[in-house]
């Protein structure tokens, strides 16, 4: 519970690029990295009513700093005549000491931008309107423009209340855990008479196509150009075929003579090869035993009662020493 990932750090390196475009050395890595975190906390100050969304800066070889600031009111950052950018760019130099270029790009749907949105409520709440009221009429407004999705949290001593606590607002759905999901994230504070309020937004806008998906289908060739004959194909397919036709030269009588005679016809179930089949027919024939006569019935008659008889002479004199037995153990045992 509490583990929230950074929804655009999340996202950095799939399809979203990082904010700082620069190699440094290992040595020189700190230092440019102070670098550009204290540019951004001194254009964010200088510029706090110009509606600024995100920094991007980019170092090239001969060590010139390019600053691209994108913004919602472009007006404010420009000036009468470009006064204020160039004093801008001249107190950069002074503090850096780097030549500084300076580029402005124009937000012209402030309504999708998460960093805008946050700070637009927390600019409200700082005027004392309701902070419901806030969150519903930027829902309203981001789902106008054409998000598919929008939540808003609000945390903090709400309306004075002496225990903080967390108030949010969702519409449409915001798959946090999609990679492809186009996710903008944004979080700005209201400093109160009261406190802090700290407020987050998360605006989903769609899902983000794959490169190589995308390059695939730049790179289509119509069905039309693939499937096209080859020009030497269609010469050949072109001239006509001549048709061969096979006549009979012998008659039929001829080739039924000619064919040879059916061997001898094997039982089912059993198949050999031809070397085989020729030397079994070159084996002599043995001649068949003769079968014994029949006997007669008054014979085998005979025979089983022999038999039978044989069987049951033992057992006769069995049963008759058994009682002789008997009789000796009862005159015993009168005695």
């Amino acid at each position: 519970m509490g583990h929230k990932v950074h929804p655009n750090g999340f996202r950095l390196g799939v399809f979203r690029p990082w904010e700082a475009n620069w190699f440094a050395n290992p040595k020189d890595y700190t230092k440019m990295l102070h670098e550009d975190l204290e540019m951004r906390r001194v254009i964010l100050a200088r510029l706090r009513n110009a509606g600024i969304a995100k920094i991007e800066t980019e170092r090239s070889s001969n060590a010139q700093l390019t600053v691209t600031i994108h913004t919602a009111k472009p007006g404010i950052v420009i000036g009468k005549g470009g006064a204020s950018v160039d004093q801008l760019r001249e107190d950069l130099e002074k503090r850096f000491g780097n030549r500084v270029r300076i580029s402005i790009q124009e937000i012209k749907q402030p309504e999708l931008d998460a960093q805008l949105v946050a700070e637009n409520i927390a600019s409200q709440i700082e005027r004392r309107i309701s902070y419901k009221r806030a969150m519903k009429q930027a829902i309203l407004r981001t789902m106008r423009a054409g998000a598919k999705g929008v939540r808003i949290y609000c945390g903090g001593r709400l309306r004075g209340a002496e225990m903080a606590r967390r108030e949010w607002d969702r519409e449409g759905r915001v798959p946090l855990h999609t990679l492809r999901a186009n996710i903008d994230f944004g979080r700005a504070t209201a400093s109160t008479t009261f406190g802090a309020i700290g407020v987050k937004c998360w605006i989903y806008k769609d899902q983000v196509a794959p490169k190589k998906v995308a390059a695939a289908a730049d790179a289509s060739v119509p069905i039309a150009d693939s499937i096209a004959p080859q020009p030497e194909l269609a010469a050949v397919m072109a001239e006509p075929q001549a048709v061969v036709q096979v006549a009979a030269t012998e008659p039929v009588a001829e080739v039924t003579a000619a064919t040879p005679a059916p061997r001898r016809a094997r039982t089912a179930g059993t198949s050999a090869p031809a070397g085989v089949e020729a030397a079994i027919e070159a084996k002599p024939k043995t001649p068949a035993r003769p079968k014994a006569a029949p006997k007669a019935k008054t014979e085998v008659k005979a025979e089983v009662k022999t038999q039978t008889k044989a069987k049951a002479a033992p057992k006769a004199k069995a049963e008759t020493k058994a009682p002789a037995k008997k009789i000796t153990t009862a005159k015993k045992a009168k005695s």
